[in-house]
C-alpha cells in the first residue's frame, strides 16, 4: 500500500506485517498449586461465568486454595482497568481468565493475562480453537510469545450444560499445566 504524505515523501506499508518486540519472560511458576490464592477474572462474555465457576469448582477440591477471589470486568472488548489488574496481582497467586471466543474479547483476555504475568502472577487465559492464531499474534506483538493459553472447543456463547461441562474438563487439565509451566 502506498501512501503519499506530501510531494516529497512516499511511504510503503507491507501488509504482511512484522513485529519486532523485546520478549518479556513469564512470571515465575509455583512448584505446586496447593494453598495458593486463585484469582478469577470474568470478562462478562456469555457463558464465561459458567466456565469459570465450573473450573473453580473442579479445581478447588484438588488444591484447597487459600482463597478464590472473583473479579468481573464489565466490557469484554476492553482491557481490564490497570487498577483492577494491580488489585488482582496483590490479592492472588495465580489467575484464570475468560473467555476469548471472538476477535476483541480474545485479544483483551490475552492482554489482561500478559499484564498480570508482568506483575509476577501466572495467568491462564481461556480462548477457543477458532482464535489460536490470533492469540499467537497478540502474544508475539506484546512480547510474550511464551504465554500458553488454555484452548477449549469453539463455540462458547450458545452451548448446552453438557458442553459447558466438557469445556470445564478441558480447562481443568490445561490450566494446571499453564500455571505450573509444564
Amino acid at each position: 500500500m502506498l501512501q503519499r504524505l506530501d510531494s516529497g515523501q512516499v511511504f510503503v506499508f507491507d501488509p504482511r506485517g512484522r513485529v519486532d518486540n523485546d520478549e518479556t519472560p513469564l512470571a515465575p511458576r509455583p512448584g505446586a498449586l496447593e494453598g495458593l490464592r486463585l484469582g478469577i477474572l470474568d470478562n462478562s462474555k456469555w457463558n464465561a461465568n459458567k466456565l469459570l465457576r465450573g473450573a473453580q469448582a473442579a479445581l478447588e477440591p484438588q488444591f484447597r486454595f487459600a482463597a478464590a477471589n472473583y473479579y468481573v470486568k464489565h466490557s469484554f472488548s476492553k482491557d481490564a482497568d490497570p487498577a483492577l489488574i494491580a488489585r488482582i496481582a496483590a490479592e492472588c497467586d495465580i489467575v484464570l481468565t475468560a473467555i476469548g471466543d471472538c476477535g476483541s474479547c480474545c485479544s483483551c483476555c490475552v492482554r489482561d493475562s500478559i499484564a498480570l504475568e508482568r506483575l509476577g502472577v501466572p495467568a491462564a487465559c481461556i480462548i477457543t480453537t477458532e482464535f489460536e492464531r490470533e492469540t499467537a499474534l497478540t502474544r508475539a506483538a506484546l512480547g510474550m510469545p511464551g504465554l500458553r493459553p488454555v484452548v477449549i472447543d469453539h463455540p462458547v456463547s450458545s452451548i448446552t450444560a453438557e458442553e459447558v461441562a466438557a469445556r470445564v474438563a478441558q480447562i481443568e487439565r490445561q490450566a494446571q499445566a499453564v500455571w505450573l509451566g509444564r
